[in-house]
């Protein structure tokens, strides 16, 4: 379930959540049962490290996905780091025929990676909000909807 509240920090508010796509190593079509199984508990468990939550996750062949609510104080780059190396090590040391018949070596993990912000209201929306912050008829409290 994804919880799309504000959440509170000892200084902040925050709403932040990312959406992800890791890529194996040459796009090699390794993503089973078994090694998807292994990578969603693998990722809830780096999540729950830094204070983030994994709220979606789903492979397909030769990608993930992954909807992660971080706080404000995890630089996203030194998540995605952690939540790639863990995952590789952990599914490499299964050694499953699938891994080692496709990728060879010590990688899983394509080293580039997708990161698109969601949530929250449209661009256009908070960018006319801000405009609008001298506008004596302005409607007052969060952005509108």
């Amino acid at each position: 379930m994804i919880d799309d509240d504000f959440r509170n920090g000892r200084h902040v508010v925050y709403k932040l959540h990312a959406h992800l796509v890791l890529t194996p190593k040459y796009r090699r079509r390794v993503m089973t049962d078994r090694v998807g199984a292994e990578l969603k508990s693998t990722f809830e468990e780096v999540c729950t490290r830094y204070g983030a939550t994994l709220d979606e996750f789903e492979t397909d062949q030769d990608h993930a996905h992954l909807l992660v609510t971080y706080p404000p104080k995890v630089a996203l780059s030194k998540l995605v780091m952690s939540l790639k190396t863990i995952s590789s090590m952990r599914v490499r040391a299964h050694q499953w025929p699938e891994v080692t018949r496709a990728l060879w070596g010590d990688h899983f993990w394509s080293p580039s990676y997708a990161v698109v912000s969601c949530g929250g209201a449209p661009l256009e929306t908070v960018a006319e909000y801000i405009r609008n912050q001298q506008s004596p008829n302005r409607k007052r409290g969060r952005y509108p909807s």
